[in-house]
């Protein structure tokens, strides 16, 4: 079972009225739904914990999925997971082994929320579009940890509230109880130093992402664009003295250059979407030549391949004012993704503009997605097939980026494709008259 591909990550509020949570341990919980979901790239996650009066498992957090509606319904179905892992945590911890590894069904990942040999407070479901790797498993035990020690701390801070509440109102305390308020401080204190050590271990992973992406931008696309421009350089300043065999090798060192760097550009592009660092603006568009630019950039992906590009852009096409750049890239992308996967036949762009709203199809003859892929088709390195990155050069990203810039401008995208007869898809984006 999985999440729709199309899920968004922000955390969903589902605490139940009638037995409130402290709202710092609710935020709390909701964050970790929220980068359970999002390490997962499409998937979804569920919180759910019990109630210290009540050992059944409520749902308390989700990420992922569209209403609190669809989030119950997906706890009440997993509920025989929920209750088998809760049993498991349970037998451990009194046989003095709490593992806290996940359990696996399909696509569904069940860690107990369980800190060191404490308790088991309830278990964080992670719902994958796909077979989950073992990075995903770590990360969501990490998660599954840090959220029962939360859960901990706030049952035992409100412990130390309670016993000194009673102290005050007494006006003195027993020996006894102050020596229980004295144990429970030390202990409280010291899961202050395991939180904020949790936390920071979570921070440091996501802080050595981004350096990464950061380290790939510089150290990689710089000396990329150089050997690029040193190969058009030599294949413009040397032609007349190369051998045919050269000149050949050379073009398909700029191929394949060209095609790296684009792939790189394509994860850069997506990290700066996720941190939210493309800011949507607006410019004067002419579609009929952002159509031609998209053609001429996709000529290379075609090489000599039969196939022929048709236009039908309804007339009058007005200027438009949107945002040149994406659009630029979203065509170019959905052009090239069917340029790839087709071998001969015709890739034909339609475009108008209806209630504000410019609507655009690019439709091919290839080899076309079967039903059980289309799914996951814009999902972050997603490959029909387990040849297709030996078979058809990419990542697997283009189809993903176009989604984020399409969710960023207000977009909307949808998908129809059939084994053998090609593919459909069409996006629209809103527009202004220029």
């Amino acid at each position: 079972m999985a999440a729709t591909p199309d899920a968004h990550s922000n955390p969903i509020a589902t605490t139940d009225q009638e037995t409130p949570v402290n709202r710092s341990l609710a935020a709390s919980l909701g964050r970790a739904a929220a980068r359970a979901a999002e390490q997962t790239a499409g998937g979804a996650a569920l919180l759910l914990i019990c109630d210290p009066s009540d050992d059944r498992p409520r749902l308390r957090a989700a990420a992922g999925l569209d209403s609190p509606e669809q989030a119950r319904e997906m706890s009440r179905s997993l509920m025989p997971l929920i209750q088998d892992v809760m049993t498991t945590a349970a037998r451990q911890v009194r046989e003095g082994d709490p593992a806290n590894l996940p359990q696996q069904a399909g696509g569904v990942l069940a860690l107990p929320l369980q800190a060191d040999d404490g308790p088991c407070h309830g278990v964080l479901l992670v719902l994958c579009p796909r077979e989950p790797s073992l990075a995903i498993a770590e990360n969501a035990a990490q998660l599954a940890s840090s959220a029962a020690l939360r859960i901990d701390h706030e049952a035992l801070r409100d412990r130390v509230r309670e016993l000194e509440g009673k102290s005050s109102q007494t006006g003195n305390s027993t020996s006894q109880g102050g020596e229980e308020i004295l144990k429970l401080s030390e202990a409280l204190f010291a899961q202050d130093i395991e939180l904020l050590q949790s936390q920071e271990k979570l921070g440091s992973v996501q802080k050595l992402k981004n350096d990464f992406i950061q380290k790939m931008s510089r150290e990689l696309r710089t000396p990329l664009n150089s050997i690029i421009e040193a190969v058009i350089s030599v294949l413009a300043g040397e032609n007349e003295n190369l051998s045919q065999a050269g000149k050949a090798s050379l073009r398909s060192a700029l191929d394949e250059g060209t095609a790296f760097l684009r792939t790189l550009q394509n994860i850069l592009d997506l990290w700066r979407l996720k941190q939210g660092e493309l800011p949507v603006s607006q410019q004067a568009v002419n579609f009929r030549e952002v159509v031609e630019e998209a053609i001429f950039s996709v000529q290379d992906t075609l090489g000599e391949k039969p196939v022929v590009i048709e236009k039908k852009i309804a007339e009058p096409l007005p200027k438009l004012r949107t945002d040149l750049p994406k659009v630029n890239q979203i065509l170019f992308l959905l052009l090239d993704n069917a340029a790839k996967f087709i071998e001969q036949g015709r890739i034909e762009i339609c475009a108008e503009v209806l209630d504000d709203r410019l609507h655009c199809t690019i439709e091919d003859t290839g080899i076309g997605i079967c039903a059980d892929d289309q799914e996951f088709i814009f999902e972050e390195f997603f490959q029909v097939d387990d040849t297709a990155s030996c078979d058809y050069r990419g990542a697997g990203l283009g189809l993903t980026l176009v989604r984020e810039l399409l969710e960023l401008m207000d977009g909307e995208i949808e998908l129809s494709s059939e084994v053998g007869h090609g593919t459909r898809v069409g996006f629209t984006v809103p527009v202004t008259l220029a």
